[in-house]
């Protein structure tokens, strides 16, 4: 099941707390000493960081997969620390990133630390308007670049409700050949059941990397009977051709930028595992380097602003994702239900 901790940092009390949740996430992914004391420093840093400097905000720590090919016996898993603010912001993000870099000014502090232990550490930051930084720890080889398949790489977060452990959402991602699938699911309401719901949507995608959106939302209609049903999103990335397919059943949101505009994605009415339509649509756009694609649950408000600039579209998508929900956010929007975003992009040298 999609296990998340999402801990508030607004005091010293809870940088314990974003530890013991980063070396819980630690065991469950699997990791050895090294990587635990790894994956529990970075929490650390980022946590201490937010209190600093940043007058408090958010860190999420969650398992997620690194790209697998649709023959691996299962996917790696990854844990992956996202530090999300609104506060001042970095001036010099390159100088930050050096170690023992501090100002009292800005987030800063520690930064250098974990992208030296992290396989992957990225930050984003605009001054005035807060600061993302996302690491990701595995029990593989640093360098093994867990985000990057060839051309494509995938990233995303993922918030429970009520801060629960447990999302009843979940994405994932799957290549076969020159194809790249990412698939986001909604499980019904939240909660333990909408969990399994999503669980068994990344299990079966394992199953049909090959197939298109459509057919492959067939095939997750029938694993997903028995559950409380899902709602749930299919893109496939086709290198070869230059092609995006997308299919979807239920609420998940997609957008596709283009250029320099967003175009919406839509998906059929229907919940999968309880009631497909007999038909689906299946979009066929072409995919170059200058494309973005966005898919988020319905935790995310309808009419959210799409992330601009290069800079941060040209980031991880992760950090994409996170600045995408941050923005999203607001004190006086109550959320009522799981919340998860997935970005697939090219990788930087792809976009030209």
């Amino acid at each position: 099941m999609p296990l998340v901790w999402d801990v508030p940092v607004h005091d010293s009390t809870r940088v314990r707390d974003a530890r013991v949740a980063a070396e819980h996430a630690a065991a469950e992914a699997g990791l050895d000493a090294d990587r635990t004391a790894a994956v529990s420093l970075v929490a650390t840093e980022l946590a201490t960081n937010l209190v600093k400097h940043a007058r408090g905000g958010q860190l999420l720590v969650e398992l997620v997969h690194a790209p697998f090919p649709a023959d691996a016996r299962e996917p790696v898993r990854l844990v992956q620390i996202a530090a999300i603010d609104h506060g001042p912001g970095i001036g010099d993000v390159p100088a930050a990133l050096s170690d023992g870099f501090s100002t009292a000014r800005s987030l800063g502090a520690g930064l250098g630390t974990c992208r030296r232990v992290a396989d992957d550490f990225t930050v984003h930051s605009a001054p005035g308007r807060g600061t993302v930084a996302v690491a990701r720890i595995g029990a593989a080889t640093r360098g093994a670049g867990p985000t990057v398949t060839h051309e494509l790489r995938a990233g995303g977060v993922n918030v429970p409700f009520g801060r629960a452990e447990t999302s009843g959402d979940a994405w994932t991602w799957v290549r076969a050949g020159d194809r790249t699938t990412l698939m986001m699911a909604d499980g019904l309401g939240h909660g333990p059941q909408a969990a399994r719901a999503s669980t068994a949507a990344v299990e079966a995608l394992h199953g049909c990397a090959q197939l298109t959106p459509a057919e492959c939302l067939r095939h997750l209609d029938t694993a997903l009977r028995g559950t409380r049903g899902a709602a749930v999103a299919v893109a496939q990335v086709d290198s070869g051709a230059g092609l995006l397919r997308f299919a979807g059943i239920g609420n998940i949101g997609a957008r596709l930028r283009e250029g320099d505009a967003w175009r919406h994605l839509l998906s059929r009415p229907g919940i999968v595992g309880v009631h497909r339509p007999g038909t689906l649509r299946e979009d066929r756009l072409q995919w170059t380097a200058d494309r973005t694609l966005v898919l988020h649950s319905d935790g995310l408000p309808s009419r959210w602003t799409p992330p601009a600039g290069t800079e941060l579209l040209s980031a991880d998508p992760a950090v994409v994702a996170a600045v995408t929900l941050r923005d999203a956010g607001s004190g006086a929007r109550p959320v009522r239900d799981d919340t998860a975003v997935a970005v697939l992009a090219p990788t930087p040298r792809d976009r030209g």
